[in-house]
């Protein structure tokens, strides 16, 4: 994603909706230009077509796996990393469901010691080439779109345990710090990760700034450190100072 794509994501989430003309004469660039943007960002599912411009979408479902593996590639690799530099040697961690945690499980494959509990299938897949690191299912309800792991039996597994470090992610996060997601079951794993970590970190790249999501997982209160690509802006950074949460730009 450019930076001026990321800002045209910033101006539909300010409007509702955005106009090829309008954002044409704002970034000073052709309005094939924009189309192009446009079309790029309705493809990886970010925004819907309307006649002349786009809209947000509704906020309601999730995008498909794939359109969120492809979404913003780069700069989750980039978040991945300097996660996975906050984990020392013989630690202990949860890695829940998401294509950025993925990224941070991909960027862990040298950190030896490791003990990983997961419900995500696709983390516990990736690590099992890790030459040293334990991998634990935390079992549940399979989600086949994206192999997930949410339900009662999740929540269970992830009580017996007590970790150093939680890092998750979200489908969105809102202007007020609330970490958003679509699956309450889904929410209801990430809320008892976070209670069972002594310290939590939030991997969310800045195109979730520009989402909204209807179920509440935490606030940036909750969390001991934010990773994220681009700087969140004025009010955002002053909600983490004021809650002690840390910010770091990825990259």
């Amino acid at each position: 994603m450019t930076l001026r794509q990321h800002d045209i994501l910033s101006a539909a989430r300010e409007a509702g909706r955005v106009t090829v003309d309008g954002l044409a004469a704002r970034f000073g660039v052709t309005v094939q230009t924009i189309r192009r943007d446009l079309g790029a960002l309705c493809d990886a599912g970010l925004l819907d077509r309307t006649h002349g411009g786009a809209m947000l979408p509704s906020g309601v479902t999730n995008l498909g796996y794939e359109a969120r593996r492809r979404v913003a590639a780069e700069a989750k690799e980039a978040i991945g990393r300097a996660a996975a530099a906050l984990v020392p040697a013989g630690a202990s961690l949860f890695l829940n469901i998401g294509t950025t945690t993925e990224a941070v499980a991909r960027a862990l494959m040298e950190t030896p010691g490791l003990m990983v509990v997961t419900n995500n299938m696709n983390v516990a897949q990736i690590l099992s080439g890790h030459p040293s690191a334990e991998v634990i299912l935390t079992g549940g309800r399979l989600r086949r779109s994206d192999g997930g792991l949410t339900g009662d039996l999740a929540v269970q597994t992830i009580r017996h345990f007590k970790v150093d470090l939680a890092i998750i992610g979200g489908s969105a996060l809102d202007h007020a710090g609330d970490i958003l997601d679509f699956d309450a079951d889904e929410v209801r794993v990430s809320r008892a990760i976070l209670d069972q970590a002594r310290a939590g970190v939030l991997v969310a790249d800045a195109t979730k700034l520009t989402r909204a999501a209807p179920v509440r997982i935490a606030g940036l209160a909750d969390l001991d450190h934010w990773i994220t690509d681009l700087d969140p802006g004025p009010d955002l950074r002053a909600l983490a100072e004021a809650a002690g949460t840390r910010i770091t730009i990825a990259g």
